[in-house]
């Protein structure tokens, strides 16, 4: 369905499980989990059909963020983390959400960390999973160059350095074979994702190469797990160690997985939905 947040402005959202069923002699509220996704530029889908386990401990709300997926197309000067992480609370205005446990994959981490900046008051809990603080080139490097070679590391300097198409197509090559250290699961995965390249490269070539986000997390007021995959190349396990130590006592808990890359749940889907799980019931 279509949500709108503020005139001219639709999001994507889709809605799965009960926010309240009965418990006795009386209904019980779940929480409601927000899934921010991963990009710039790709949809919710990449959550489905693995987040559907956890529709009985909480309410599942996907999202596409704006100008992503089937949300309304918007102007670039609209695509900065500022209004994505002002959207989440637009979002949880126009669908009556309070205290929601917001989860963000990669991209959509950065969209946490500054909605957790800007909004301290406004989530119960949030995870940041597999996600960064600012751009750390030489840390990505690295990872490239260790799991992939001086191939891999040259194909990921020249896209981060200069997003196009052209070193687009090789950074797919040569470098997102490394992401995860499992084959998919879902080989169409993919291809049922809607991606604009368009913003991918926008916000690669702009705010996402200035970003400085560890100041912001000072402000914490509520839980927060940090997820990380150890053989992560493009949101190296450094980058989850700083997160952590910026989030103040004592809502900030580090959890990482061995054997896995990005968004440890491809790699080790039982171990990082438990995880969730946990968290998430809290």
């Amino acid at each position: 369905m279509l949500i709108t947040i503020e005139p001219g402005v639709q999001l994507f959202v889709d809605i799965e499980g009960a926010g309240l069923v009965p418990d006795g002699a009386q209904m019980r509220a779940k929480p409601t989990l927000i899934l921010l996704h991963g990009g710039p530029g790709y949809d919710h889908s990449s959550f489905k059909p693995l987040f559907s386990q956890l529709a009985d401990v909480a309410q599942l709300v996907y999202v596409d963020h704006r100008g992503h997926g089937r949300s309304s197309r918007r102007p670039a000067t609209e695509w900065t983390l500022d209004t994505f992480a002002d959207d989440v609370v637009r979002l949880c205005d126009a669908l009556g959400i309070v205290k929601p446990v917001v989860l963000g994959q990669s991209f959509g981490g950065f969209v946490a960390q500054r909605y957790l900046a800007r909004h301290p008051a406004h989530p119960g809990r949030v995870i940041l999973s597999s996600t960064s603080h600012h751009m750390g080139l030489d840390r990505k490097l690295a990872m490239f160059e260790q799991l992939g070679g001086a191939a891999a590391r040259e194909a990921a300097q020249a896209f981060w350095t200069e997003p196009n198409a052209s070193n687009w197509a090789l950074y797919q090559q040569l470098c997102t074979p490394l992401y995860n250290t499992r084959a998919p699961a879902d080989p169409l995965a993919r291809e049922r994702t809607l991606f604009n390249t368009e913003i991918l490269f926008t916000s690669a070539s702009g705010e996402q190469r200035t970003m400085q986000l560890l100041s912001g997390l000072a402000r914490v007021q509520c839980p927060v797990l940090v997820m990380a995959g150890v053989a992560d190349p493009v949101t190296p396990l450094a980058d989850a160690q700083d997160i952590a130590a910026a989030i103040p006592a004592p809502w900030g808990r580090l959890v990482t997985f061995a054997d896995a890359g990005h968004g440890a749940w491809r790699d080790q889907p039982e171990q990082a939905m438990q995880v969730i799980r946990n968290f998430v019931a809290g």
